[in-house]
């Protein structure tokens, strides 16, 4: 570089360090001015402020007492409010999910083509996946009664289970339990109490009872959760005598963490009852020793001996939202109150009032002996101080305006020499330089402008080099791809009944897909497809040499299998990259109307037989050619039918993918072919080609697709 050897300063002083000592020096004189200035006033400021602050506090306390109380009333009801608003989101989902499951239950027991065979796990059968299986326990003493088809189908509810636990937090388990003493418990667990039985749980009874969806009242937990609630519904399907309840678990523990978890105060707290004034929970609610079988009996309000504690139960079960004081707990409570409309409960906060009222009483304290004289002396200080800052405020900030001023034409000064630089570049000359002598970072800016001026007209030069290489390999790509699809036939054989059409699209430039119409004596013809491995320049070639070999070897034969034969020999002898060919290979006989077919490991054609919807697969036993030296392959012979139609394609067809991955699949190809059918064979070609590119959307095409589709008039 021309620039690059020119001597530097030795002294060098970065752009931020001269930056940072510029404002570094006005942000100490900034605090000096000030620091010297506060001193000198707050000195007697304080002593008048000592003097003055009793008479302030009482009229300080009356004032921000009543305040405080009418504030803490609205701060509780709107907590109330939003904890009843979460109450509602959380149990309106977990209602949500158990009508999903019902649903999904309903269709189940409805439909017995959806149920399918399952591997069960009992507790005491570990499972490969905890997390993707459910644990099958029976109740005592019916294991042997136990119906087949309902255990498989009361099995297939793992399906939802897996995804709707995954995807709600806040519950514990989901489960079925069925009238024939099954139940399905997900995830899969051990420890289960041998005496079990889901048909005398509270939560299959209440739902058998009320025919709806309902919550029960809290429970000790049999899997050692703890105190539990259980949200479940009856699915009933009178034609199999089928009962079944669907159920999900919410711990209390997780209740109070995302319900009622608050922290109100330093001692407030929340707690939330059911329709009949039962504590559903609050915090320090536990099940202590009790054990699963034990019933849990929780603290009613309405049978409280404190009217006023039972007159606010009464407004909190009927619906109504509010704040009242109380006085229980050995002292006045606010009560705040509001309704979880979606299970008819209600949320309610309690605070203590005395500790509402605490920061007022410390306000009195603190300011006890204040004055009006001492108010006017602060108030004429404040002036003082406010006339101090603001004069001193001024002189800084002139002060840095005119510094800023200097430094920034100091500043610009490189910045301009480099803009004349990129201005020059911009317009093509790539031979300008830089000279910027600053010994900061501006100087090595500068040096690495030139050298960057130099990088680009190097790249540029060896750019247009690589660009003429790639227009040379495009080119002589297009010409092999001329060449391959010359092998292909350029159109079907005309032969009388019979509508025969094929097509090509290979996915990039050449292909290994091929097709052929080969004549085989004066009433046959062998029809091949086939599909070489791998993509691309190797598959183009190893699918000429296969096209070569087969189409020479069948000619000479009229038996499939011995031609078919001697052409793997000729592959696997010529083949040296382990690379392989699919293919299907049929002999139409015109005068028979019969197809005699071999299949090397290659997707069986579809055959839609006239007069009917049927669509059968046309299988043989073979495998690849080129793999092995000496292969075994079925001969099969069908009839073929005046409307039969027989489809030929390779897995470019039936793997072509969309956006979301999924394969366009055999499913949708026989779809197609079935709405078709009535079309020639060329219009039938044409409208699965559109269906792929259809389905396939925006994902570009990855394999070959080829077709050939013959069709008996």
């Amino acid at each position: 570089m021309g620039k690059e050897g020119s001597v530097r300063r030795n002294f060098r002083v970065s752009v931020k360090t001269k930056i940072l000592l510029v404002f570094l020096l006005l942000s100490v004189s900034a605090l000096l001015i000030t620091g010297i200035l506060a001193f000198i006033q707050i000195g007697e400021v304080s002593r008048y402020a000592l003097e003055s602050s009793g008479t302030l506090g009482d009229r300080a306390v009356e004032d921000s007492t009543a305040a405080m109380e009418k504030d803490a009333r609205e701060s509780l009801l709107r907590l109330a409010r939003d904890q009843a608003y979460i109450s509602n989101i959380i149990f309106d989902r977990v209602s949500g999910e158990i009508e999903m499951m019902a649903s999904y239950a309903a269709s189940i027991q409805q439909d017995p083509s959806r149920v399918r065979e399952m591997r069960f796990y009992l507790q005491d059968e570990e499972p490969p996946d905890r997390t993707l299986t459910t644990v099958l326990f029976l109740a005592p003493g019916v294991e042997k009664d136990i119906p087949v088809d309902e255990r498989n189908a009361a099995g297939m509810m793992t399906d939802i289970f897996f995804p709707l636990y995954a995807a709600d937090r806040n519950l514990a388990a989901v489960y079925v339990g069925t009238d024939s003493g099954m139940s399905f418990i997900y995830p899969w667990f051990t420890g289960m109490d041998a005496s079990f039985d889901p048909r005398l749980r509270g939560w299959f009874a209440n739902a058998r009872q009320t025919g709806n969806l309902t919550w029960s009242e809290p429970y000790v937990d049999l899997l050692g959760h703890g105190l539990m609630m259980t949200c479940s519904k009856p699915v009933h399907n009178p034609t199999r005598d089928w009962f079944w309840v669907i159920g999900a678990d919410v711990t209390i523990e997780t209740i109070n963490r995302n319900i009622i978890g608050t922290q109100v105060g330093n001692s407030g707290y929340a707690m939330l009852i059911d329709q009949h004034g039962n504590v559903i929970t609050r915090p320090g609610l536990t099940s202590g020793d009790m054990r699963w079988d034990e019933s849990f009996v929780t603290e009613n309000l309405l049978q409280s001996s404190n009217q006023d504690l039972v007159r606010v139960a009464g407004e909190m079960i009927s619906g109504k939202e509010g704040v009242v004081t109380v006085r229980f707990e050995g002292g006045d409570r606010f009560i705040a109150f509001a309704p979880v409309k979606s299970v008819n409960w209600s949320v309610g906060v309690v605070m203590p009032v005395d500790e509402v009222i605490a920061p007022a009483l410390s306000t009195r304290a603190s300011i006890i002996g204040a004055s009006d004289e001492t108010a006017a002396h602060i108030t004429g200080q404040q002036e003082i101080l406010r006339t101090v800052f603001t004069l001193a405020f001024l002189i800084l900030l002139t002060v840095v305006v005119i510094l800023s001023l200097i430094f920034s034409r100091y500043l610009t000064r490189p910045l301009e020499e480099l803009k004349k630089g990129s201005e020059a570049i911009g317009h093509g000359d790539l031979d300008y330089l830089v000279d910027v002598h600053t010994g900061d970072e501006f100087e090595d800016l500068g040096i690495s402008f030139n050298r960057m001026a130099s990088d680009l007209k190097e790249h540029i030069r060896t750019l247009r080099l690589t660009t003429a290489e790639k227009e040379r390999i495009q080119k002589e790509l297009e010409i092999a791809k001329g060449i391959q699809q010359s092998f292909l036939p350029e159109s079907a054989p005309s032969i009388p009944g019979i509508d025969l059409e094929g097509f090509n699209l290979p996915a990039a430039e050449v292909g290994g897909d091929f097709y052929d119409f080969i004549p085989v004596g004066s009433t046959s013809w062998g029809l091949v497809i086939a599909d070489v491995s791998g993509k691309g320049v190797p598959a183009a070639l190893f699918m000429a040499l296969s096209r070569t070999l087969i189409r020479a070897s069948a000619a000479r034969n009229p038996d499939p299998v011995i031609s078919i034969r001697e052409a793997n020999h000729s592959i696997y002898l010529d083949s040296k990259t382990s690379m392989f060919v699919t293919l299907f290979y049929a002999i139409l006989d015109i005068r028979e109307r019969s197809l005699t077919f071999v299949n090397a490991g290659h997707n069986p054609p579809l055959l839609l037989h006239s007069g009917s919807n049927g669509i059968s697969l046309l299988k043989a036993r073979g495998i690849a050619l080129g793999v092995i030296d000496e292969v075994e392959l079925e001969p099969v012979e069908v009839r073929l039918d005046h409307g039969d139609i027989v489809v030929l394609y390779t897995d470019g067809v039936t793997e072509a993918t969309n956006e979301e991955d999924q394969e366009y699949g055999i499913e949708r190809l026989s779809s197609i072919l079935s709405k078709t059918r009535n079309l020639p064979a060329k219009e039938i070609i044409s409208s699965v080609v559109s269906d792929i590119s259809q389905f396939a959307g925006t994902r570009p095409q990855f394999d070959d697709i080829t077709l050939m589709v013959l069709k008996v008039e």
